[in-house]
């Protein structure tokens, strides 16, 4: 197919953020724009992208994208870069943290509901459906009784940093086999 893959990582913009649970999109979308050879630029769709090929050809092209935006409007961002480069929402991939596996786990899916994830939820109203591919990064429960909302807001603890570079280049490892070999033969390899 013509179309590229759009792979998008969430997170929330901003130093503050950059080493919090909810940023381990971003983590997997900077390692994967080192893998293309580019760098993140400006785009006018309210995102940072980067264009290229995870591997050499006939790889299929790739939109890597990061959305300016906070978490819960990364919709708009996501719906305007699919108009732009004219990707259908079949080759959307989002790379999120996901509270309901254990650190560390992956898990490829298509499709699903938003387990109150409020960057998923605005994806699916933006994009008018929920039929796009998704690499789960378990990031585990919050402790005792914690607010969700404070947990993902936190950075990783010393104990998950130690091989947090491990999960994040595996899960980047699990977004090449996705556009590359297809979404049953990736969750072959990658979910846990």
């Amino acid at each position: 197919m013509s179309e590229p893959f759009l792979v998008v990582g969430l997170g929330n913009p901003g130093p503050a953020y950059r080493g919090n649970r909810h940023n381990v999109g971003f983590m997997v979308l900077d390692l994967l724009a080192g893998r293309v050879g580019g760098r993140f630029s400006a785009h006018k769709a309210r995102a940072q992208v980067v264009e290229g090929r995870l591997g050499p050809p006939p790889a299929p092209r790739v939109v890597l994208a990061e959305p300016k935006t906070y978490m819960n409007e990364s919709g708009g961002p996501v719906a305007g870069l699919c108009s732009f480069f004219k990707v259908p929402v079949e080759r959307v991939v989002v790379v999120h943290d996901e509270l309901d596996l254990p650190y560390g786990t992956l898990r490829l899916k298509r499709g699903g509901g938003d387990n109150g994830h409020n960057g998923l939820r605005s994806i699916s109203r933006s994009l008018g459906g929920k039929d796009y591919l998704r690499v789960r990064f378990g990031i585990g429960r919050p402790p005792g009784r914690m607010d969700p909302a404070d947990y993902v807001l936190r950075d990783f603890a010393g104990a998950e940093r130690k091989d947090l570079d491990f999960h994040v280049d595996r899960a980047a490892d699990a977004v090449e086999a996705l556009v590359r070999d297809g979404l049953e033969a990736a969750q072959n390899r990658f979910n846990e």
